[in-house]
Parts: structure tokens; sequence; C-alpha cells
């Protein structure tokens, strides 16, 4: 093979015209596409800040909308429990509905709350059989504004023992520390 000019031979061998077309440019966009590297960094950034905004390593729950918790001086930090919170006359388990307080409200006496009690007894079941050779530690975690009726409290609490949950917790927001 002679010695020639340097220029480009990649494919040139070929014999297939569109092969030769395409190497030539053929006239069309060239099949390499380029992309902003910028606009690619930024799209990475927001995404990381915005998922450092919603993450939350100290296990808090964000608290259900027109729900005001009680104060309190002794507090403990949270336990992986069913969480059911009573917002004006409504009561949801872990976010979902699961009966309404009024029925307590009108009476004015303390009762089982049905829809609540079968919710709680399904997740005790759903744990059991997950966890088989656990003891079940029966705790569910109440988030009820401070301005609920005591009888309303005491149902939702004696329910959730019915349920199998004895072991109550109520939350609450902690009291400011102050220098004593």
């Amino acid at each position: 093979m002679p010695i020639s000019e340097p220029k480009r031979r990649l494919m040139r061998h070929v014999g297939l015209e569109f092969v030769s077309k395409k190497v030539e440019g053929g006239g069309h966009r060239g099949t390499n596409a380029s992309l902003s590297l910028t606009s690619m960094i930024d799209f990475l950034v927001v995404t990381v800040v915005f998922l450092l905004m919603t993450f939350s390593a100290s296990g808090d729950t964000p608290v259900a909308k027109g729900l005001n918790l009680p104060m309190a001086q002794n507090t403990l930090d949270m336990l992986d429990a069913p969480i059911v919170a009573v917002v004006g006359s409504q009561i949801l388990a872990d976010g979902a509905p699961a009966g309404n307080t009024r029925a307590v409200e009108e009476s004015d006496r303390m009762q089982r709350i049905d829809e609540l009690f079968n919710v709680l007894k399904a997740k005790r079941e759903l744990w059991k059989q997950t966890h088989p050779n656990k003891d079940f530690p029966g705790v569910v975690m109440l988030e009820i504004d401070q301005h609920i009726k005591a009888v309303v409290v005491k149902s939702v609490f004696q329910t959730a023992a019915f349920a199998g949950f004895p072991n109550v917790s109520f939350m609450t927001n902690p009291l400011p520390k102050n220098g004593t």
C-alpha cells in the first residue's frame, strides 16, 4: 500500500453507499448529541437540596393538619408503633381514616369505637404474622389535640387496649428547656 496524504479514512473502505454517506456527513445532522452539562448539574443540585430538606433523621413524624399537641416536661423519643390521631371528629390510624368521634361526643360517655378497633386488631394480627417468634409489644401512639374532650380521649385509649394495645403513649411537644 503506497503512502498517501493524511485524511479521514475511518469506514471509507466499506462499499455500501449509506455507510459512506453517514461517514461524510451526508448533509444530515451529526449522530452525536451534545448535552448541556450545566443544566444537568443544576438539576442534580436542586434534587439533592430538596431531598436533604425533606429528610428527617431524627424519626420525627409530621403532625396531622389542624392538630395542636399538648406540651410535656418528661418526654421520650418516638417508638415504632401505630399512630392514632384524633383531629376534630375524625380518627386516623397511620394516616388512614379509622372512624369518627361523633357518637362518643353525642352520648358523652365512654364507648368502644368499632372502626378503630377493627383497624388496630388487623395491625396486631399482621405484626404477629410477620414476627412469629417474638412477643407482641402492644404499643400504640396517640396523637390527640389538646382541646379534645376527655371522654373521647378515654374512649380512644380504651379501644386501643381492647384491640390488644395495652401500652399507650401520647405524642406531645416538649417544653422549652430553660437553664434550670
